[in-house]
């Protein structure tokens, strides 16, 4: 009977952690031989408890700076309490 006890706790402690925590990710996502250009671009988008149109895509970020010839690409996570994410994918290039 202890046993199942300490488990049922150790399962509902993961669980709330799992569902409390906070965090940003940046991550290098890919990186071409072409030379770093000079324009930037970012698409961005959020999701409410999981509900939303996000279109963080790599080409909506390239269309969006007018970048035909991609450098590097770097995605981001944000992350607040498992109710709020934003997603942003960041490209270089000319």
């Amino acid at each position: 009977m202890k046993v199942s006890k300490i488990l049922v706790l150790v399962v509902l402690a993961v669980m709330t952690l799992s569902l409390t925590g906070c965090f940003t990710l940046d991550a290098p996502v890919n990186a071409t031989s072409n030379p770093v250009g000079s324009k930037v671009g970012e698409s961005s988008g959020s999701l409410i408890l999981m509900i939303g149109d996000v279109d963080a895509s790599i080409r909506q970020a390239a269309s969006n700076a007018g970048i035909s010839e991609i450098s590097t690409v770097d995605f981001e996570i944000q992350n607040i309490l498992n109710v709020y994410h934003k997603f942003t994918t960041t490209v270089t290039g000319e």
